[in-house]
């Protein structure tokens, strides 16, 4: 009966082959009439002598789960670019995340080159400056009244002559209800506009 040799051993038995010789001289391998080793006979002699403390664990993969919304988000870029995205729940091959990984790379430099350039701004920087420009125009629309009704009661009197008398206070509320007006349209429109 032919045995194996160091080196066939050590494959079989997923050590090196230092791991091997250290074992053949300690007395810890079967061998063989003509020098090889018994492989059943020392895999069992090796089980009971070898301390359990001191094995290797297997070095199988230790993969963490990963996250749900991880692969969502993967399938996500994939079909913004128009690639084949996997089912949800379906597995996600290493494959499509690296492709998915260098696609939100390279959106991510194409965005900050383009805020470079200036082509982008702060989306915060411009809702605040566009708010403040709102602001601003409504706050003067509606000290407007106030600040014109006086002179346009005394330009309308005297083009209506005789005895027709126009009231500054009068002329203020009307030009306020009609502002009041014009501006409740205007946010019913940005409302329909941001919905």
């Amino acid at each position: 009966m032919q045995g194996m040799s160091e080196r066939q051993y050590a494959a079989h038995a997923g050590l090196s082959r230092g791991a091997i010789q250290k074992a053949k001289a300690a007395g810890r391998l079967v061998l063989l009439p003509d020098g090889s080793i018994d492989a059943a006979a020392s895999d069992a002699r090796r089980a009971e002598t070898t301390d359990p403390s001191k094995t290797r664990k297997p070095s199988g993969p230790k993969l963490k789960p990963v996250p749900e919304a991880a692969v969502a988000a993967v399938g996500e870029t994939l079909r913004e670019q128009g690639l084949a995205a996997p089912a949800v729940g379906g597995g996600t091959t290493f494959l499509q995340a690296k492709t998915a990984n260098e696609v939100m790379k390279a959106q991510e430099r194409r965005i900050r080159l383009q805020k470079l350039k200036g082509e982008l701004v702060d989306r915060a920087r411009a809702e605040t400056l566009m708010f403040r420009l709102a602001r601003e125009e409504r706050d003067a629309w509606i000290t407007w009244p106030a600040r014109v009704a006086a002179l346009m009661a005394a330009e309308l009197t005297a083009a209506l002559g005789g005895g027709a008398q126009v009231e500054a206070a009068l002329m203020q509320k009307v030009l306020e209800a009609h502002v009041r007006a014009q501006l409740d349209s205007l946010a019913e429109v940005r409302t329909g506009l941001a919905g």
